[in-house]
């Protein structure tokens, strides 16, 4: 081979290195793919006759460093929009390793007095959820995913008032002690609040005695809060004619009043009798 084509041919071969090296040098890195949400739960923290802690948790998976930097979402509950909100979460992932995050929401589920009465007479469960985007930041790039998971609890049911023990003692032909123990019942699996319970008890059709108990109490969930009353029979409190009734062994009472908490506002009345013993 010549010299001359030698040269030409190691010409070529620079030539066509250079521009290999070249190419590969200008080619850009391949972006990573769309971080996606692998896995989200709705879970109920803690629950109260007229709100409740839902917590929600999700998983974030991308081919690439990123951060999910925040979530926007609403609170459901019965189809409805109850709260809207924005979580800072500030949370890093690499590639291929899932990131866990979390975030916790507490609002009523109930609107008033009217819709909890509602749900308590319609029963069964009500879907509460938490749903919106989440906000994840990868190098430049900002992508929102969608999200949504639900939970279903128990809807709320009324609580009940009822005399859960009675007694009279008879003192003497004109004077009786009546020792009445009111119950408020907590049908729910969690702690009911309570603002206040007022009475008025009534022997034989006249009014002796009214007040307010279990002010800012709390009954345990499933459970029964008592609350002592105390009516003394008198001539002084119930009036001439008080031998003849107490004369009776039986006397006959009427309780009435609203037991009171938040978003709750229930009117009661019980009616019986109550047997007379004879104190000694």
């Amino acid at each position: 081979m010549s010299a001359v084509n030698r040269s030409t041919v190691l010409a070529s071969l620079v030539s066509v290195l250079f521009a290999l090296v070249s190419g590969c040098a200008s080619t850009p890195a391949r972006s990573g793919g769309t971080p996606a949400l692998t896995a989200q739960e709705t879970s109920v923290v803690s629950q109260g006759l007229t709100d409740a802690t839902v917590r929600y948790t999700g998983q974030v998976t991308g081919t690439s460093n990123g951060v999910v930097e925040r979530a926007d979402y609403e609170l459901v509950a019965d189809g409805q929009v109850l709260r809207k909100g924005s979580q800072k979460l500030g949370v890093p992932f690499a590639p291929g390793t899932p990131a866990d995050f979390s975030f916790e929401e507490k609002s009523a589920y109930v609107k008033g007095p009217d819709d909890l009465a509602r749900l308590s007479a319609q029963g069964g469960t009500v879907l509460i959820a938490l749903r919106g985007t989440l906000v994840v930041r990868s190098g430049d790039t900002e992508e929102t995913l969608p999200f949504a998971a639900s939970r279903a609890v128990r809807v709320p049911r009324m609580p009940e008032v009822v005399v859960e023990e009675l007694d009279g003692a008879r003192y003497s032909p004109e004077e009786v002690q009546i020792n009445l123990r009111l119950g408020v019942r907590n049908p729910n699996p969690f702690p009911l609040r309570l603002d206040s319970l007022s009475y008025q008890v009534a022997v034989a059709d006249r009014p002796l005695a009214e007040g307010t108990v279990g002010q800012s109490d709390t009954v345990d969930a499933s459970a029964t809060g008592v609350y002592p009353v105390e009516v003394s029979v008198t001539e002084q409190t119930w009036g001439p004619g008080v031998k003849a009734l107490i004369a009776k062994g039986v006397l006959p009472y009427s309780v009435k009043g609203e037991v009171k908490g938040p978003m709750l506002q229930l009117p009661y009345t019980l009616k019986g009798d109550v047997k007379l013993n004879v104190s000694r």
